[in-house]
């Protein structure tokens, strides 16, 4: 862990989509200093599905030594900025410390991405990060501190990035170029610079994409805050760095990664826009689950296989505590449809359509098909990777994984 050393002392930093997650983390780290934290986020009200508001962590910030300023910011919403940023100005003098931690996303192909969700995106990652920017750079300019923290990949051109989820890259992308941009523009006055995790981080947002059970492979977000901290303590002149958490916290000396993890030991789900590629990373934790070799040339007879094992297990039980009616597409060499109703009766599966219309249809390949029920290929890595597609209640997806977790061992 990395030591705090004070010097974020009285500094004000202004941190979207801090009431939770990374940007809470970082919003604690500065706090311990006793740093003013301007929390400008959304959530004013309890979330059914989210934990915080942006005033359970102003009293969290206070508790951990620091100043809060809770604020209402939507950062679509260029009144909202305004008003956030002149409030901020006027408790604590200035603002010194500007994070761009707000973000949306959605891993959805072209065609199933709806225009709602792309403007979403756009208008939160990319615009929401220029026009917080842009409404907070003169009072930025004012500091001797200065800093800009976008969080947002390095610009890896990688079509592997693309192909899955364009929308969601090219929103994120956008965070990132504001990097590039600023950075030079503002050489010299403010250091302008971006942070990407290593390794997936524990997050309500990446619980919600793969479960209660991806944790196990993440690390927490003290690994995120320790490195934004280490970022803006430096001096204006660090500007225009895309910085892997990791990698940083190597150069400041700390050794123990396993203190970050949520399971120490367990392999770790690497994060999107890196140099490795979801196939070469797929083929890692594959490894791991018994070696590619031995399900592939078995594959082309083990979907039917599979599903009558499936059907041995499920029982009224299983269907009291799922409610969801799955659809299957396959394709590859065992090509077609099935079906996993857990929903009605007793449950039933089978082969075509269901009786009842699916809440969830998914869609891969008979032999990832195969690995992933076998406890071969983890469902979240299959998904994150553009192996396994889905459409309807992601929610329900996520009960299946977990279901899929109990049936390992028995199939």
């Amino acid at each position: 862990m990395l030591q705090n050393t004070g010097k974020l002392a009285g500094c004000t930093l202004f941190i979207t989509g801090a009431s939770r997650g990374i940007g809470k983390a970082i919003a604690l780290k500065a706090a311990k200093d006793g740093a003013n934290i301007v929390v400008a986020a959304k959530t004013a009200e309890p979330h059914p599905k989210l934990p915080g508001t942006i005033y359970t962590t102003a009293n969290e910030i206070e508790a951990a030594g620091g100043k809060a300023l809770p604020c209402v910011v939507d950062v679509r919403d260029e009144k909202q900025i305004s008003d956030a940023v002149e409030k901020a100005v006027n408790a604590f003098g200035g603002i010194d410390i500007l994070v761009n931690n707000a973000s949306a996303i959605s891993l959805t192909n072209t065609i199933d991405t709806p225009m709602k969700k792309v403007d979403l995106m756009m208008g939160i990652n990319t615009r929401g990060t220029y026009l917080t920017s842009k409404i907070c750079i003169p009072h930025l300019k004012k500091s001797k501190v200065a800093h800009i923290l976008n969080l947002s990949p390095p610009l890896n051109l990688n079509p592997i990035w693309f192909k899955n989820h364009c929308a969601y890259t090219i929103a994120k992308y956008g965070m990132s170029m504001c990097v590039l941009g600023m950075s030079e523009e503002f050489r010299g006055e403010i250091a302008v610079n971006a942070l990407w995790p290593k390794t997936a981080i524990h997050t309500a947002a990446m619980e919600m994409l793969g479960g209660s059970d991806a944790a196990k492979q993440c690390r927490t977000t003290d690994i995120m805050a320790d490195a934004a901290y280490s970022i803006l303590t430096k001096p204006k002149d660090y500007t225009g760095n895309f910085i892997i958490d990791e990698e940083l916290l190597k150069q400041e000396g700390i050794k123990d990664f396993d203190f970050y993890s949520i399971s120490p030991g367990h392999p770790l789900l690497p994060d999107f826009f890196l140099d490795e590629s979801p196939e070469v990373v797929t083929s890692k934790l594959e490894g791991q689950g018994g070696g590619k070799g031995q399900a592939s040339s078995k594959a082309t007879s083990k979907v039917g296989e599979t599903f009558k094992a499936i059907e041995k297990l499920i029982g009224e039980d299983t269907v009291n505590s799922t409610k969801g009616v799955y659809q299957f597409v396959i394709s590859g060499a065992e090509e077609g449809k099935w079906f996993l109703d857990l929903k009605n009766d007793k449950g039933k599966v089978g082969e075509g359509e269901p009786s009842y219309k699916a809440d969830v249809v998914m869609s891969m390949d008979s032999e990832d098909f195969v690995k992933m029920f076998a406890g071969k290929l983890k469902p979240t890595l299959a998904f994150m990777s553009g192996k396994l597609k889905i459409k309807g209640d992601i929610s329900l997806a996520i009960k299946l994984e977990k279901l899929m977790g109990q049936m390992n061992s028995k199939l």
